[in-house]
């Protein structure tokens, strides 16, 4: 039997508003404008060129925005701005790059480039404050549709907060009810004094509903709660009321997590890399070129240090070890040798300690330094690692730490780097306890979420402090 939709509509639909249709169109004039005034200003006329860059800025601009929810999100104006800034200057990193890929980059002002960048930001941040500060004018006089939420606990309560601090978004919730496996989290939220009201059991639906004259439902349910969705969507079914349905799937460990469709059926995916496409191009690309930079500019410290390393005590320059990469599949990491060579205790590969023994006089020195890591850009080059990530650990080690921390092997959804979030954070080094495993493995899962080569480049730059802090040893 081969199923088949029973709608030709796609069951994944994208909301539309006017005031995002609005704020787009502000924000394309706006670009335009400035541009066209700078160009004027400074050369007189109009080219063939700047039209093309023109053309090639706003169509990015579509693109990248999309990519970034700037119209499809409610947020606080600190969090627009930062995201209205690294989309547009992500955008400016597009033409940079396109411009120089094609040799175009000397046909156009750096100055006037230089001004449109930060007079478009600027420009772009005041109409998005402007047009937020008249929708909640607009919003505190217009008349709010009835919510409710059936369903309670953590999810249920953030729900209502959301919807509670956007008055733009048209809804007022008068509260919750339950149904009948969270009775005992109902007497909870009353006697914890929560925000969200319990306004009594899903069995006194249709009378809440005609009391509080409900215009929208919100249903969230655990998930195994499909029968409580059934019944409950046939009860509002004749009502002419919107029913959402909010599938509690956050008590789970979700590894950047989306919603898609697959022929117009929506699919949540609760786990998945995010190098996928254009995000894996783009983490190649600033992997092999960072690293081939570093190589080169970092040629004679590797060279002095290897040299060091052979005169200091018998033994091959570099350590190699099996670690665990990228969808778990495992590859040989290059180090500098930093101990005298020895055999694992009873075949048990021991974490390095502070004035670990088996160090050696150079060992310690590259140890304390993290110059023992350099050869990893070895690794970078072959793609068996990014200069970014969660730190790969030896096998051993993996197998564990899996035993006690559920959700270990979920960092490696990514590929290992040779720093990561937990390192800037101070989580590296021994761990002497399981609880400083957990909060490197939190770090790494954080790091996968909200992946970006913005975040990248913070990292980088935080490693320079980090790595020769207290920790490195």
């Amino acid at each position: 039997m081969v199923f088949e939709p029973r709608s030709s509509r796609s069951l994944l639909q994208r909301r539309s508003s006017v005031s995002n249709a609005i704020q787009a169109g502000l924000d394309g004039i706006a670009v335009t404008g400035v541009a066209w005034y700078l160009i004027y200003d400074q050369i007189g006329y109009i080219t063939s060129d700047y039209v093309i860059m023109l053309l090639l800025l706003i169509g990015a601009l579509a693109v990248i925005y999309d990519h970034y929810a700037i119209y499809r999100t409610n947020v606080g104006l600190s969090i627009k701005a930062f995201r209205l800034f690294k989309a547009w200057s992500a955008t400016f990193c597009f033409l940079v790059v396109l411009a120089f890929l094609t040799k175009q980059s000397e046909t156009y002002s750096r100055l006037l480039v230089g001004q449109l960048f930060v007079i478009g930001y600027v420009v772009q941040l005041f109409l998005h404050y402007a047009v937020r500060e008249v929708q909640k004018r607009f919003t505190a006089h217009a008349r709010l549709d009835n919510a409710l939420i059936i369903g309670a606990g953590d999810l249920a309560n953030f729900l209502y907060q959301k919807i509670s601090n956007n008055p733009w978004f048209g809804e007022r919730v008068v509260g919750c009810v339950l149904i009948d496996e969270m009775m005992e989290q109902g007497k909870e939220i009353n006697d914890n004094k929560q925000r969200l009201p319990v306004l009594g059991h899903v069995d006194e639906l249709d009378e809440l509903v005609a009391r509080h004259g409900i215009r929208t439902v919100y249903l969230v349910t655990p998930l195994g709660g499909s029968e409580v969705i059934n019944e409950v969507y046939l009860k509002l079914l004749d009502k002419c009321i919107a029913v959402n349905w909010v599938p509690d799937i956050f008590s789970l460990r979700l590894i950047n997590h989306s919603v898609r469709e697959i022929a117009g059926i929506p699919v949540l995916t609760l786990s998945e890399t995010p190098l996928t496409g254009m995000s894996l191009f783009l983490k190649n690309l600033e992997d092999r070129v960072l690293a081939a930079l570093i190589l080169l500019c970092a040629s004679p410290v590797l060279l002095a240090v290897a040299l060091a390393i052979k005169l200091d005590s018998p033994g091959p320059v570099f350590f190699r070890q099996e670690r665990t990469g990228w969808t778990g599949e495992s590859f040989r990491i290059w180090k500098f040798r930093s101990m005298h060579v020895h055999q694992p205790e009873q075949g048990v590969v021991k974490q390095a300690q502070k004035n670990d023994p088996r160090l050696t006089r150079i060992g310690a020195f590259i140890r304390r330094t993290s110059l023992d890591e350099l050869p990893q850009l070895f690794n970078v080059l072959t793609g068996e690692m990014s200069l970014v990530g969660p730190r790969p650990h030896a096998l051993q080690h993996d197998s564990l730490y899996s035993q006690d921390i559920v959700d270990y092997f979920a960092r490696h959804n990514i590929k290992p780097g040779m720093t990561g979030l937990a390192q800037v954070r101070g989580f590296r080094g021994e761990t002497r306890d399981i609880e400083q495993m957990i909060q490197r493995v939190d770090s790494d899962i954080e790091y996968i979420n909200n992946w970006s080569l913005w975040l990248d480049f913070v990292i980088l730059v935080r490693t320079l402090n980090a790595f020769t802090g207290k920790q490195a040893y």
